[in-house]
């Protein structure tokens, strides 16, 4: 992945990527709606896993390309906040955590604190994972991954959880699922409202410096 270095970088591969999302979901709910009848439900609940599917692949990729950008700044982890050192020290984190040796206490702490003075650098591909089933859970963890405040996104756990990953799980169960075209264009204007809000929340935290540490 080519690297993102300004906030015009970070911007053009949001817009880019969301907007041929966009673009296709409107397909979608064009398709639904001109369906004939017989056809229309088979059409509907086809949209549902292509619905989640841009769900869970804008909000990975964004994330990706906002981390991509922090690591584009160049700076230490002294200067970054605590989640983005979290992410660069996790394995010295997980050794502090799961010993019960004192000297490995000591190692581990040690590590951490000399690593703080360093250029801030974490594996952005283990970074970011949705688990192939994005619930309002994994979002929130994503969120608190890359320094977003999550609780407007709260209220939105139930569309989240039950009108769209449950439903996108029945019909890739093989099991009957009753929607119909309303329904749909409903639920997708939502799913593109949170897409949409998740962009801004990122333009926002890369355009204000959310990420740096606190002075």
């Amino acid at each position: 992945m080519s690297k993102v270095r300004t906030i015009n970088d970070l911007q053009i591969l949001l817009d880019a990527d969301l907007a041929w999302r966009i673009k296709e979901v409107s397909g979608l709910k064009r398709l639904v709606k001109s369906s004939k009848t017989i056809q229309k439900a088979t059409a509907t609940r086809a949209a549902i896993p292509l619905l989640y599917a841009h769900w869970e692949g804008f909000v990975k990729s964004a994330a990706t390309h906002y981390l991509n950008y922090v690591l584009g700044q160049r700076l230490r982890y002294n200067q970054l906040r605590s989640c983005f050192i979290a992410l660069g020290l996790k394995s010295n984190l997980d050794l502090f955590s799961s010993t019960m040796k004192a000297d490995k206490y000591v190692y581990a702490l040690d590590e951490i604190r000399s690593g703080l003075t360093s250029r801030a650098n974490f594996t952005i591909s283990s970074a970011i994972k949705t688990e192939s089933n994005l619930n309002s859970r994994v979002f929130v963890s994503i969120c608190a991954c890359i320094g977003i405040d999550h609780s407007k996104y709260d209220a939105k756990a139930n569309l989240i959880d039950v009108s769209l990953l449950q439903r996108r799980n029945k019909i890739a169960h093989g099991e009957f699922l009753d929607i119909n075209a309303d329904g749909f264009k409903d639920l997708a204007h939502e799913v593109v409202k949170l897409l949409r809000s998740f962009k801004t929340d990122i333009e926002n935290c890369a355009s204000l410096g959310t990420y740096k540490a606190v002075a």
